[in-house]
């Protein structure tokens, strides 16, 4: 595998990548990936890929336009190298929650992102909890859509009573990986029905289960400003809820997101590193969790074209 395969990443999550090449034992490749000096992407492939079945992790977190030029150059880059295959393993999908054209005159960002994706040479895809399942059919090409769920099964185990515990969607959309975690954990189900005001802004309005008395876990895949999720738990508290909390993919915590949740009545956050948790936003309420052997763990099934659907598999 070491000879056959080499392992890229950019600047967006260079702890991930290392974590990964340890897993599967395999040094991490070298590439230049730098500025010139009015700010454009400068990459240099420093060995040689001809022929190689080539991996580059690279989430487009914050800064995202940066990340994401960085990843589209590199492939590039790789393409014209001769790269025999080319996979894009992006742990945190950026622009997608932009699917649709829900109001007059907006784009459909994620279905750019995947033509720019495939343009610049990816082969295939390999993400983690895509926010919009659909954004698959905006390739032509193979896209991997694994599941956190495993990660946070391990971790929730230590921390809750199935019995008296419940696991919470924060909105419609997310009944299906709600649904998951419950059958998984041993738990009952809430669902949240809530109001959207404005992307960022949301009204609780019902909470259709049982919750008085519980611990409740809320699920989701992307935590951004922290506003909904708090509001969630402020309802959950008031409906007599006992200790909160929260198991979220992908950790962007924009804007003020640390200070919302640093007061909120959530007892614990648990998030992936899919996105680098920069040091002042590391706080007691906040444990992340290593996805590395889970992306290893596709990596080394895509190379050998074993099947793979046993990583993203909910069990329900």
């Amino acid at each position: 595998m070491n000879k056959e395969v080499a392992l890229f990443c950019g600047n967006a999550n260079v702890a991930l990548a290392k974590a990964i090449a340890k897993y599967l034992k395999i040094p991490l490749s070298d590439a230049l990936v730098s500025r010139f000096s009015d700010g454009e992407v400068r990459v240099k492939i420093k060995e040689n890929v001809r022929g190689k079945d080539v991996f580059i992790v690279q989430p487009t977190c914050t800064p995202v336009n940066d990340n994401l030029m960085e990843l589209l150059v590199m492939m590039d880059a790789l393409k014209r190298a001769s790269a025999k295959r080319i996979t894009a393993v992006i742990p945190y999908f950026g622009y997608a929650r932009q699917d649709r054209k829900d109001q007059p005159r907006v784009p459909i960002s994620a279905k750019l992102v995947a033509n720019l994706l495939v343009v610049s040479g990816a082969s295939r895809v390999l993400t983690v909890d895509l926010h919009a399942g659909q954004i698959q059919g905006f390739f032509d090409i193979p896209l991997d859509n694994l599941y956190a769920i495993n990660i946070f099964i391990d971790a929730l185990r230590k921390m809750i009573r199935p019995k008296k515990t419940v696991v919470v969607s924060p909105d419609v959309g997310g009944i299906k990986m709600a649904r998951g975690y419950a059958k998984r954990l041993g738990t009952s189900l809430a669902i949240i029905d809530k109001r959207r005001n404005s992307p960022e802004s949301t009204e609780v309005m019902h909470i259709l289960g049982e919750v008085k008395g519980k611990d409740a876990v809320l699920v989701d895949d992307i935590i951004a400003t922290g506003g909904s999720l708090v509001e969630a738990a402020t309802a959950l508290k008031k409906e007599g809820a006992r200790n909160i909390y929260a198991a979220i993919t992908h950790g962007v915590l924009s804007a003020n997101a640390i200070e919302r949740i640093s007061h909120s009545a959530i007892s614990q956050l648990l998030i992936t590193n899919s996105i680098p948790l920069a040091r002042e936003k590391k706080i007691s309420k906040i444990k992340v969790l290593n996805m590395a052997p889970l992306l290893a763990e596709a990596i080394k099934r895509i190379h050998f074209e074993r099947s793979i659907s046993i990583l993203f598999d909910y069990a329900d």
